[in-house]
This record gives C-alpha cells, sequence and structure tokens, in this order.
C-alpha cells in the first residue's frame, strides 16, 4: 500500500504523525543511551594513551556531530520554507535549534573537560574549537533573532537567511583539522581502518545513534508546540482534545 508522504508536508496532518512518533524515538534513545554509557565506561578497554580520560568521547564526539549535522539540517529546512514559503520547513527549523545549540555546548564542555588533563588547558583557539563556538553563537543567534520578530513569517524569513549564511561554519569545523595545524586529531569514526578497539566502536557508534534518536524525538515534540501556536486561531486546532481539555480547566 502506497503512503502518500506529501500529505504530512502540512502542520494540520504532521502534527498527529509527530504525536506518534515521539513515544517510539524517546524510548528507543533512552535504550542506547543506557546501552552505550554502559559499554563505554564499563566494558571498553582503558586507551594505553589517554589512560580513563579518553572516556568522554563517547559524550563528546556523538555531541560534535550532531552539532554539525543538525546545524545543516536546520538550514535545509530554513531554506526551503524560505524559497516555497512552507510553513512546517519554517517550524521544522525553529523547532531543530536549541537541540542543535545544547549539543555545540556539550561539545565544547566536554571538549573542555577532555583539553584539561590532555592538553593542560581548559581552553585554547584552537581552530577547531573557535568554529565550534561560533557554531553555538550561529544557533544562538538564529533563536534570539527569531524570537525578537513579532511576525512569526518575517522571522521565519530573517532566521532562514541566518542559518543558510552561518552553514559555511560547518565545513569549517570539519576540515579545520586538515587545513590548519590545530591540537585536535583526525576523524575519530572510520568506517575502514580504524585501530579502535571493537568495544570503543560499539559504544560510539551506538552514542551516536541515541543521540540521533534524541534529537529527532525532541524536534517532534517541540514543533507540536510551535505548531499550536502558529495555528491557535484555526478550527481545527481548537478541536482536538488536548486544547479543548485545556482551555475547559481555565
Amino acid at each position: 500500500m502506497a503512503i502518500n508522504w506529501f500529505k504530512y508536508s502540512a502542520p494540520t496532518t504532521f502534527y498527529g504523525l509527530a504525536g506518534k512518533l515521539v513515544p517510539w524515538f524517546a524510548v528507543a534513545s533512552a535504550a542506547l543511551f543506557a546501552v552505550g554509557l554502559y559499554i563505554g565506561f564499563a566494558v571498553a578497554p582503558m586507551d594505553a594513551t589517554q589512560g580513563e580520560f579518553y572516556r568522554i568521547i563517547f559524550i563528546h564526539v556523538p555531541a560534535s556531530i550532531l552539532s554539525m549535522f543538525l546545524y545543516l539540517i536546520m538550514a535545509g529546512y530554513a531554506a526551503l520554507g524560505l524559497i516555497f514559503n512552507t510553513r512546517l520547513s519554517a517550524m521544522m527549523a525553529s523547532a531543530m535549534a536549541p537541540t542543535g545549540a545544547l549539543f555545540a555546548f556539550i561539545s565544547l564542555w566536554t571538549g573542555a573537560l577532555w583539553g584539561k588533563p590532555m592538553w593542560g588547558a581548559w581552553w585554547v583557539w584552537d581552530a577547531r574549537m573557535t568554529s565550534e563556538l561560533i557554531l553555538l553563537f550561529l544557533y544562538l543567534g538564529f533563536i534570539a533573532l527569531h524570537s525578537s520578530i513579532d511576525d512569526p513569517r518575517r522571522a521565519d524569513r530573517a532566521a532562514a537567511l541566518l542559518a543558510i549564511v552561518g552553514s559555511v561554519n560547518v565545513p569549517i569545523i570539519y576540515f579545520s583539522v586538515k587545513w590548519w595545524n590545530t591540537l585536535h586529531q583526525g576523524s575519530t569514526i572510520k568506517f575502514s581502518g580504524t585501530s579502535m578497539h571493537i568495544a570503543m566502536q560499539q559504544a560510539m557508534f551506538t552514542m551516536l545513534a541515541a543521540c540521533w534518536l534524541y534529537a529527532i524525538a525532541v524536534t517532534l515534540a517541540r514543533v507540536r508546540s510551535i505548531i499550536l501556536e502558529r495555528e491557535k486561531q484555526t478550527k481545527w486546532v481548537s478541536e482536538l482534545p488536548e486544547v479543548a481539555q485545556g482551555e475547559g480547566k481555565q
């Protein structure tokens, strides 16, 4: 049976679909977080060079990857909303920004915890660290700019331009270790030719999958709230059971 996915491009239909998907992604994410943390902190062996301190990578690396990929996806949704004037695309971009900012913050914070014992400093103006900090500022700028404009459609357009322009920073983060002499090592996750212990690989990929599922669950939950706020004057929203019950209690 063919499924017409285009019908879910409208907020009215996507709202219900998102509500059904959130619990599945949330439960799967929690399970993978538990498994990934157990393998990373209890099963994976100690690193011969970095000792026990290396285990921070099981949080740091997935958070860093998600911070970059979420920004690109956010910018993609923002571009779709700007070009085709689609409401849901702009809402999805707005819903992803706080989660992306969270992962960028976690990346910087865990990087500092890792850097102190390894490099002897909490922070250095390393090319990758600086560009990751800029990424956090871009996320916060997107959120602040969108919140500062009362008209949602004007806010969507202004924030979309910032997101699109800021996307140039993502390849700078990724290739910084190749373009400049930095303290950071090369790519941690490799699909071939890696020297990582199998348990380390399992922990890394499990945590990465957990972060992806968490990002999806939180984004879908947040976009539902945005849809309700944007569409609160429409008839279909007023007829929703959760909205009707909320109004009845007031």
